[in-house]
Parts: C-alpha cells; sequence; structure tokens
C-alpha cells in the first residue's frame, strides 16, 4: 500500500503537463492589432524585468541562508547542508513557478482583450486559462519537489522517517521566503505605481482609467502581475507546502508509525494529489454563454472542486488509514472517519471565510455601499466608514477559523487541524486559476483603453475585471484563512519536535515572547505601508513632471515616458523588501536561541491570532474601498439613500478615490504579506527546533 506515495509526483507531472497544455493554447489565440501587441509587450517586459531584477536580489539571499543552515547544525552537519538543500530546492521551484505564471499570463492578457472584441465568452476562455497555468504549474512543481525529496531521502537513501521529515522542512522554508519577498516587493512595486496612476491621473488630470496619456498606466498593469500573479501564486504555494508538511510531522506522532506503518505520513502528499486531478477536472466546467455571469462560471469550477474533493478524501482516508484505527501523541484514537471528517472541516472552513469575504467586499451589498454613501460628506468619512467596515469584517472569518479548528481537532487531534488546513488548500490549483484570472482580465481593460478598442470591447473586458475584482477578494479571504490554519499545523509541529506540552503564559518570558509576537505584525505592516508611501510619493513627483514638461502629453499628441515609471516601481520595492523579509526571519532566530523554545511558541501564538486579524482587516477594509469607488464609475453614477445621484467626477467620487487609494496598499501590500509572516516565522521555528531541544 506504501507505494501510493508515487501518486504524489504522477499528479505533479500531470499537472505541468496540463499547464503546458494550456500556456501553447493561449499562445496561439489571436494576438490582435499591432498597436495591442505593441503595448502588452511593454507589459510583459516591465514584468519579467522586474522577476530578473528581485530574483538576482533573493539568489545572493538564498545562498546566504542556505549557508547558514548548512553551519547552523554543528552536531550534525551532514543534516544542516541536507536541510540547506532542500531550502534550495523549495526556493527554486517556487521562484520557477512565478516566473512561468508571469510569463503566460503577460501573453494571456493582450488575447483576452482580442477575443473580447469576438464576445465575453471566448475573453473569460482566454483569461482563465491563462490563470490556470499559474494555478497548475504552482501545485504540480510544489507536489513533485516535496514528495520527490521524500522518495529520494526515505526510499533511495533509506533513511530514517523522522529525519527525512526533518529535513523536508528545509523546503518549506525555502517557499515561504521566496513568497514573503515576493509579496512585499511585488505589492509595493504595484501599489506605487496605482497610486501615482490614480491621484494624479484621474484625481489631479481627470483622466479615465488607463487612459494611454498616463506616463504610470503601464507601471500600473505590470504591477497587477508582479503582485496577484507571481505573489498571490508564491503565497499559497508556501501555505500548500506548509500544510503538508505541518501534517506529515505531526504524524510522527501516531502510533502505527511507531510500528512502521508511513501512511500517516505520506497521505498529506496522496491528498494533495488527489486534489491536484480534482482541480483540473473543474477547470472543465468553467464555460459561459455570452450575456452570462462569468461569476457563475468561475464559481461552479471551484465550488465543484471542492465538493468532489471532499468524497476523495475519505476514500483516501478508508484506503491508507490503519486498520481500527491508530492512536496520537496525546493519546487519542484517530479512526479514518475523523480523518475524513477534519479535511472537510477545513473544506467548509474555507468556502464559508471566502463568501464572508465577498460579502464584506462586493459592490450592491450593504458594507460598501455603506462606505459609497458616507463618501458624500467627503474623503475623511469615507475613511472612517472603510475602517469601520474592515474591523467588522473580522469576526465571522475568525469564529469560522476557530469552528473549524475546534472540530478538526476534536476528530483527530492536531493532526486533524493539519488536514484540515491542507483540506482548504486541497483545490489551490482551481483556486489560484481563479484569483490570476483577475490580473489577467484588469490587464485586458487597460489594453483595450489603451489601443482605442470600441466601446463594447472595454464593456465585456470591464464585466470580467468586475468579477476578477470580487475573485481576488475571495482569494484574500481564501488566502488568510489558509495561513492561519498552516500556521496553527506548523506551531503545533514545532510544539511536537521540540517536545512542549504546554505554553505557560503566568511566566514573565513567554508572556514577554507572547507581546512581542502581538507587535510584530503591526511593526511589519508599517514597513511595508511607509514602503508604498515613500514609492509612492516619487511616482506622483515623476507623473506630475511629464505632465508639466512632455508638450502636448495631456493632448494626446506626445507619448509619455512609461519606462521610466516602471523604473521607478522596481528599484522602491527592490529597495525596501529588505528589511521587512529580515524581520520575519530573524526574529524567531534570536527569541529562539536567547530565551528559549517555549517562549518561542509565545512569539508564534502572539504573531498568529495579531497577524491573521489584521490580515482580514486590512484585506476587507481595501477591497471594500475599491468596490465603493467603482460604484460611481458606472454609467450612471451612484444613487445615495436621500434620492441624489452622485456621477463620477463628482466630489462624493474623489472622496472614494482618495479612500481606495488608502485601502490599496491595506489590500495589495501589507494584508496580503501578514499570511506568510504568520507562516514564515513557524516555519523557520520547525527548522530550529532540533536545535534548541
Amino acid at each position: 500500500m506504501q507505494n501510493v506515495i508515487y501518486a504524489a509526483p504522477a499528479a505533479g507531472v500531470l499537472a505541468l503537463l496540463f499547464a503546458w497544455m494550456k500556456a501553447s493554447w493561449v499562445k496561439k489565440q489571436d494576438a490582435g492589432e499591432a498597436n495591442m501587441i505593441e503595448i502588452a509587450a511593454q507589459i510583459q517586459e516591465g514584468a519579467l524585468a522586474f522577476l530578473r531584477a528581485e530574483y538576482r536580489v533573493l539568489g545572493i539571499f538564498v545562498l546566504v541562508v542556505a549557508s547558514i543552515l548548512g553551519v547552523a547544525y554543528f552536531g550534525d552537519p551532514e543534516r544542516g547542508w541536507q536541510i540547506a538543500g532542500a531550502f534550495v530546492v523549495g526556493a527554486t521551484s517556487s521562484a520557477l513557478a512565478g516566473w512561468i505564471g508571469m510569463k503566460v499570463a503577460t501573453n494571456a492578457n493582450v488575447r483576452t482583450t482580442a477575443a473580447a472584441r469576438i464576445g465575453l465568452s471566448p475573453a473569460l476562455n482566454v483569461a482563465f486559462s491563462g490563470g490556470t497555468v499559474m494555478g497548475m504549474t504552482v501545485v504540480g512543481l510544489a507536489t513533485i519537489g516535496l514528495s520527490g525529496l521524500y522518495l529520494l531521502f526515505n526510499n533511495v537513501l533509506d533513511w530514517e522517517l523522522v529525519r527525512t521529515v526533518n529535513v523536508l522542512t528545509g523546503f518549506s522554508m525555502g517557499a515561504s521566503s521566496i513568497a514573503l519577498f515576493a509579496r512585499v516587493g511585488g505589492g509595493i512595486y504595484t501599489k506605487a505605481a496605482d497610486v501615482g496612476a490614480d491621484l494624479v491621473g484621474k484625481v489631479e488630470a481627470g483622466l479615465p482609467e488607463d487612459d494611454p496619456r498616463n506616463p504610470a498606466v503601464i507601471a500600473d498593469n505590470v504591477g497587477d502581475n508582479v503582485g496577484d500573479v507571481a505573489g498571490m501564486g508564491a503565497d499559497l504555494f508556501e501555505s500548500f507546502v506548509g500544510a503538508m508538511i505541518g501534517a506529515m510531522v505531526l504524524g510522527l506522532g501516531f502510533d502505527a508509525v511507531v510500528s512502521g506503518d508511513v501512511n500517516p505520513i505520506i497521505m498529506p502528499l496522496v491528498i494533495a494529489a488527489a486534489g491536484i486531478v480534482c482541480s483540473i477536472v473543474g477547470t472543465f466546467f468553467v464555460r459561459t454563454k455570452e450575456g452570462g455571469n462569468p461569476q457563475h462560471a468561475l464559481d461552479m469550477g471551484a465550488f465543484g472542486a471542492a465538493g468532489v474533493m471532499a468524497v476523495a478524501t475519505f476514500g483516501i482516508a478508508r484506503y491508507m488509514w490503519p486498520e481500527g484505527g491508530t492512536t496520537n501523541a496525546s493519546g487519542q484514537l484517530v479512526t479514518w472517519l475523523d480523518v475524513g471528517w477534519a479535511t472537510v472541516a477545513g473544506l467548509g472552513a474555507g468556502v464559508l471565510v471566502g463568501l464572508i469575504t465577498s460579502y464584506y467586499t462586493s459592490m450592491g451589498k450593504v458594507p460598501v455601499q455603506s462606505i459609497a454613501e458616507q463618501s458624500k460628506t467627503g474623503t475623511a468619512t469615507n475613511i472612517i466608514a472603510g475602517l469601520g467596515v474592515g474591523m467588522q469584517s473580522t469576526a465571522m472569518p475568525i469564529i469560522v477559523i476557530a469552528f473549524g479548528v475546534v472540530i478538526a481537532a476534536e476528530f483527530a487531534g492536531l493532526y486533524g487541524v493539519a488536514i484540515a488546513a491542507l483540506g482548504m488548500l486541497s483545490t489551490t490549483g482551481i483556486q489560484l486559476a481563479v484569483d490570476a484570472y483577475g490580473p489577467i482580465a484588469d490587464n485586458a481593460g487597460g489594453i483595450a483603453q489603451m489601443s482605442g478598442q470600441p466601446p463594447e470591447v472595454r464593456e465585456r473586458t470591464d464585466k470580467l475585471d468586475a468579477v476578477g475584482n470580487t475573485t481576488a477578494a475571495i482569494g484574500k479571504g481564501f488566502a488568510i484563512g489558509s495561513a492561519a490554519m498552516t500556521a496553527l499545523a506548523l506551531f503545533a509541529a514545532f510544539a511536537q519536535t521540540a517536545g512542549i506540552s504546554g505554553i505557560n503564559i503566568s511566566k514573565p518570558l513567554v508572556m514577554a515572547g507572547l507581546f512581542l509576537g502581538g507587535m510584530l505584525p503591526f511593526l511589519f505592516s508599517s514597513m511595508a505601508m511607509k514602503a508604498v508611501g515613500v514609492a509612492a510619493m516619487e511616482m506622483i513627483e515623476e507623473v506630475r513632471r511629464q505632465f508639466r514638461e512632455i508638450p502636448g502629453l495631456l493632448e494626446g499628441k506626445a507619448k509619455p515616458d512609461t519606462a521610466r515609471c516602471v523604473k521607478i516601481s522596481t528599484e522602491a520595492s527592490l529597495k525596501r523588501m529588505v528589511a521587512p523579509g529580515a524581520l520575519a526571519i530573524l526574529t524567531p532566530v534570536v527569541v529562539g536561541f536567547t530565551m528559549g523554545p517555549e517562549p518561542l511558541g509565545g512569539l508564534l501564538a502572539g504573531v498568529t491570532v495579531s497577524g491573521v486579524t489584521m490580515a482580514l482587516f486590512m484585506a476587507n477594509a481595501g477591497g471594500a474601498w475599491d468596490n465603493a469607488k467603482k460604484s460611481f464609475e458606472g454609467g450612471g453614477g451612484y444613487k445615495m439613500t436621500d434620492g441624489a445621484v452622485h456621477p463620477k467626477g463628482s466630489e462624493a467620487h474623489t472622496a472614494s478615490v482618495v479612500g481606495d487609494t488608502v485601502g490599496d496598499p491595506f489590500k495589495d501590500t501589507a494584508g496580503p504579506s501578514l499570511n506568510i509572516l504568520v507562516k514564515l516565522m513557524s516555519i523557520v521555528a520547525l527548522v530550529l527546533a532540533p536545535l534548541l531541544v
């Protein structure tokens, strides 16, 4: 039965083959007119140039950290270098997934515009196919990398199981490190460009969205890709890997494993393999008719895959779990049914968090309407309303996550929590495809505007983009929920590895660790927000300079220097992403070696609770501000409860644009980066745990 492990690399290869087929199909589609191709080439060149520059910086970082890991295990240097090797493989896999996804997304954007000249359905097909490449590449490389290393160490080199799983934590740390820099760097890039384009181009100059006269528009479109394609991909890559690693480490505590049955260890890899197959099946349900609702098509694929996965999980558990059940490290008897229900608890929690997020961030819903309503009295009331909505929006998702944790633990202990996290992430392939579809559709609308396409083309791309905003908001909620569950799984794995049976918060050092952990998300967010603010100031000055100094630019008689704006965003993001990344990696190292494993556990508890709550607040507030602004930009403007209509360009609309500008770094820089902060600190602690015992 242990040969079922080979299903994991096989499914990974299947995912990569499916991604290659979709990428080939996208490339064969019509790319449109010469001016469309020229604009798309500028976007692709800027996106790939950013990744090349970012990866040069990260290459040095990876080598330095790998060297430190190699020498850190001074009592067992061989293991140290093996963990370092796994770290490099994890980092390389995550970076490669980002490169492939970015390349195809920037091929798909212009082809989506061209397809929109024919109809809505062909455009949806191209955009979603481009997103599918990102989703399948992420899950394919993650599953191949992790299962391949397991087979190498355990089956080929015949290592003991504990040593194998310990070394695999290096793979997860490598993925987490790349994810943090991709999210922070990409978030700084995209929001510096977005703020500059909006405040100067739209508010000061009165230009429409994606106007070709706006110098920051190309950088803004590049930023959509580096933030929401490569950044989101790296985020879910490390969540996917972290959930598997957490479950594998906790699986070591079962009696059956001690007796030689490794199925509780390899089961997470098999669940991931089944999730890949379900995700591929789900992509075939994403279809819509002309005039139909693209949101329904995307929901059909994502929720359909989750439903099939829920059933498949019970089948896998029944087939693989030890007959009659097995006892975990706490003495709890766990059966195959318990494992199945724990996984479904995670799946259900993920769906509910996504739906709650959608409610708080969607146009036409009460929270977004309340922000639009309060925009009529100015910027201050718009911002107050957005902050209030964001804070309120944390309550229900946290309750859902808490219930998910309790239910999963009731069925299968801490292993159940880890399996619940994996259940939530099992259909990452299609979830990420839906997320990556959003920036492709957004870029398609920008290309349509800049290339002067007929109004009906922009109307179709706007319809796709409006759905993309909702899917992006749901995706952020899903990513935060999965981060919470994954961080808890990694935290439990750290406690088991470090031999901590409980954390006593009455101890001064533990309480100090708890306070430090609670503070870190605020300090980390301040770094990210300040980085966006400084970079945006530079971008604003540059856009103003070009409007002032380039004769005929505002009249459309001259071309803007878009390359200069791309360069500003690139340099600013690379310069300012280092400090937040260093904070996340070094803090658990310093606390662990100076204060000990139990205070480090307190640190992880504090950062997880504070980080997850703050991530929800920032992501939902930003999403609600964004759609409050869009409520004014429809053809008829926004109708207030008093009957007054406030059209685009009104004072209320201007207030909503400022609110959206405040929310941009909330939802696209600091908020998403907090997901990775809580997971990265847990995985660093897990890697260090053997050194702290």
